[in-house]
């Protein structure tokens, strides 16, 4: 009641204000007016000299709009927020702030989600009870310069982390913590690589220097050893080109293994170019290939030479692991489904090299090579995919492969966004199972 009855009184001063200025108004333009409506002036100067005065007095007494008063909450509190706190609350990556005796004060919600046992006034060894992490805080209180320092936390899987201690008035310290996970399995992935591939080449290169030492000195005048020798230097001069083929083969499909392919490919005729291409290989380890495929064509979505290779190294690698007189099975077909049935049956280990997205819709295109080989034992099968990574047991022929044909399939798979899956039995074989999306129909 009173709140309204304010209103009305202040809606009420304000009426009798604008009355008062009209009144004003009026007057100064009355005097002109009444002049001339006497004869006294003539009209129009006594019209124009009347709404100058008009104005003049409008101008004098106007009355200026009152204030509006500011909105106030519910309970009568304003309490003003700090930007600097929700900035920090936002970040995405984990900042705390700690004051005397190492307690946090604060922590934003990444923080929180990184340290589970936060609360409020927590010592901070209760969070980090890590020694580097903690010494480079404590430096950084006592100099009142930043420091930082890495770290490794090990709960649930192993992460490598930054810490970066800033000194903040009040001795307070402002502590931002930066995942280098990714960057450290990249740096550890690379030494990996590059250890890998310098042995790879260091072993053909030592048997050309010896075989080229032998045939300056008593192999000099020695034909049929020089002829056995040259065929030996031939063979590992091949090994060391096909190895840096694969390499440079790798790294233009790393490097474009997030450009997802756009062309339209008929990968029933990628698997016969295959077949004929490797057919005289085969046919010299005394291997028969196989082929089951529909006899419409199976488009799919991809780059088409890098799904050559792709069937091309599978093709290969059952070839080298077939005994003299067996078959390799290739075959093809369209289903709804992606890596649903075991080729070898229930029983067999199977892994999951690149797993398929799971997209309801999708129509795949499924092919599987099998050979009849001595298969590959479970224990090895993790490690299927990985660089450098050869099992050398029970392969029937003498050709050694590069170690990268399936980490080369394995990355041409993901960049297809499709699946790859093995499974093998020791003494029965081993299938690889490669399913890709099919080309939404209209597509090229």
């Amino acid at each position: 009641m009173d709140a309204h009855k304010g209103t009305f009184l202040t809606g009420g001063k304000a009426g009798m204000s604008t009355l008062r200025a009209r009144a004003a108004v009026l007057a100064a333009a009355a005097g002109p007016l009444g002049l001339a409506a006497a004869g006294l002036a003539p009209p129009g100067p006594a019209l124009a000299l009347g709404a100058g005065l008009a104005l003049v007095s409008w101008l004098l007494v106007r009355t200026k709009p009152a204030a509006r008063p500011l909105p106030v909450p519910p309970d009568g509190k304003a309490l003003p927020r700090d930007p600097a706190r929700d900035a920090l609350e936002r970040l995405p990556v984990p900042v705390l702030v700690i004051a005397a005796q190492e307690r946090v004060v604060f922590a934003n919600d990444a923080a929180r989600a990184l340290f589970g046992g936060h609360e409020p006034g927590v010592l901070l060894p209760a969070l980090i009870r890590h020694p580097q992490a903690l010494a480079a805080v404590r430096r950084a209180a006592s100099t009142g310069r930043q420091h930082d320092a890495r770290f490794a936390m090990g709960r649930p899987d192993e992460r490598f982390m930054r810490l970066l201690a800033l000194p903040l008035p009040d001795r307070r310290l402002l502590l931002m913590c930066s995942d280098e996970t990714q960057l450290h399995r990249a740096e550890h992935m690379r030494a990996g690589f590059l250890a890998n591939a310098s042995h790879e080449l260091r072993t053909p290169l030592a048997s050309l220097s010896g075989y080229i030492d032998t045939l300056r000195g008593h192999a000099r005048n020695d034909a049929a050893a020089q002829a056995r020798f040259l065929d030996i230097m031939a063979g590992q001069a091949g090994r060391m080109g096909r190895l840096i083929d694969d390499l440079l083969s790798l790294s233009r499909i790393e490097m474009d293994e997030h450009l997802p392919p756009s062309a339209v490919v008929d990968l029933g005729a990628v698997i016969r170019d295959v077949r004929d291409a490797l057919r005289p290989i085969a046919k010299a380890d005394s291997v028969v290939l196989d082929l089951a495929l529909p006899e419409e064509p199976v488009a799919i979505t991809g780059d088409r030479d890098q799904v050559v290779q792709m069937v091309q190294n599978l093709v290969d690698n059952a070839i080298k692991y077939s005994a003299p007189g067996s078959r390799v099975q290739i075959s093809l077909r369209c289903t709804s489904t992606a890596m649903q049935d075991k080729a070898l049956g229930e029983t067999a280990p199977r892994l999951h090299i690149v797993t398929a997205p799971r997209t309801s819709g999708t129509a795949w295109a499924v092919l599987q090579v099998r050979d009849s080989g001595p298969g590959i034992a479970a224990e090895h099968l993790p490690r299927l995919g990985g660089r450098f990574y050869r099992v050398e047991e029970g392969k029937s022929g003498t050709r050694t492969g590069t170690g990268l044909g399936l980490a080369i399939v394995k990355h041409i798979v993901a960049r297809h966004q499709g699946g790859l899956s093995v499974e093998s039995l020791p003494g029965t074989g081993t299938v690889f199972t490669v399913a890709l999306a099919q080309a939404p129909a209209g597509q090229g």
